[in-house]
């Protein structure tokens, strides 16, 4: 059984320097309709070349890994875990991306973080 330790809290020192014990303004939390509409078009673009990337692997690993191609089944299985690696985040977010579009209820282009 793990030891307790004696630790000792103190409360966080208050801030007087606002006199406002309400919330505070934050410009993050502004929220407007038309963030809905913005298409991440860099986001998108990433998301369709690491699909194709993660697609052009897991041809070449397996083409590799069944013998219809020179090379050895390490690097089969390297090509492999490259491309799982680079397909899924591609694949999700052409996903959400493609749904999105076709106006599917749950999928909005601000799902998709925009870079």
């Amino acid at each position: 059984m793990a030891t307790r330790r004696n630790v000792r809290y103190s409360p966080l020192p208050i801030d007087d320097d606002d006199g406002d014990v309400g919330r505070k303004y934050d410009p993050r939390f502004d929220y407007a309709p038309r963030n809905f509409d913005k298409v991440p078009w860099k986001s998108i673009a990433l998301a369709i070349f690491l699909l194709l990337l993660g697609s052009l692997l897991l041809f070449l690993s397996f083409f590799i890994l069944t013998g219809h191609m020179g090379g050895e089944k390490s690097q089969g299985y390297g090509l492999l875990v490259l491309g799982v690696l680079s397909f899924l985040p591609g694949f999700y977010e052409t996903r959400i991306a493609y749904y999105s579009w076709r106006g599917a209820n749950g999928y909005r282009f601000s799902s998709i973080p925009d870079y």
